[in-house]
């Protein structure tokens, strides 16, 4: 009996699509400027119809997004280490890591090309399930007694330079990343 409401399979055709467009638009990142790829491109190297790609996704930027959105929520994960510290040190070179690899910096810039004058910019669902994430790390720390920094300080001290260099410089090894936990724990020492 069917109540109006699409079913999804989880691990069906839809994810198998998903996955085959994703790899595919990683694929052309690599082989090609971002202002060249095309959905009917991407179509081809996934071995799937247009439509599907337009039905599901629209536009390339859309396409792009899910593209990031699947990426990091599968690297980085939080860890819980039992201290502020040692979970700050694990998350910074974890996500240090993929910075390393020429793709991710090569999705990062795409996803800076597509950023227009005059439009209004909304953090991703990635970026907000990321601060969600961020913020109960902070909080758990907190909750054992721990001084914390504010989320804004953690993103601004430790994450930020760490995509600034992947995109504009050369990616910090993970083993530096600890020097950005340093400063950020020097900070709130200093408020404290």
């Amino acid at each position: 009996m069917s109540d109006g409401k699409e079913m999804r399979r989880p691990g069906g055709r839809s994810a198998r699509v998903r996955a085959a467009v994703h790899q595919a638009t990683l694929e052309l990142l690599e082989e090609r400027r971002w202002e060249e790829i095309s959905i009917p491109l991407v179509a081809e190297r996934a071995g799937v119809h247009q439509a599907t790609l337009y039905r599901r996704w629209g536009t390339m930027p859309a396409l792009l997004d899910d593209v990031v959105d699947e990426w990091s929520s599968t690297t980085a994960a939080l860890p819980d280490t039992g201290t502020l510290r040692g979970d700050l040190e694990v998350y910074a070179a974890a996500v240090a890591a993929p910075l390393q690899d020429s793709l991710v910096p090569l999705i990062l810039r795409a996803v800076v090309l597509e950023i227009r004058p005059g439009e209004p910019r909304t953090p991703s669902r990635a970026f907000r399930e990321r601060e969600r994430q961020l913020q109960a790390m902070l909080d758990r720390a907190r909750d054992r007694g721990e001084q914390v920094p504010t989320l804004a300080e953690l993103l601004e001290v430790v994450v930020a330079p760490l995509y600034f260099y992947a995109l504009f410089s050369v990616p910090l090894p993970a083993a530096d990343a600890g020097r950005l936990v340093d400063r950020l724990l020097g900070l709130v020492g200093q408020k404290a």
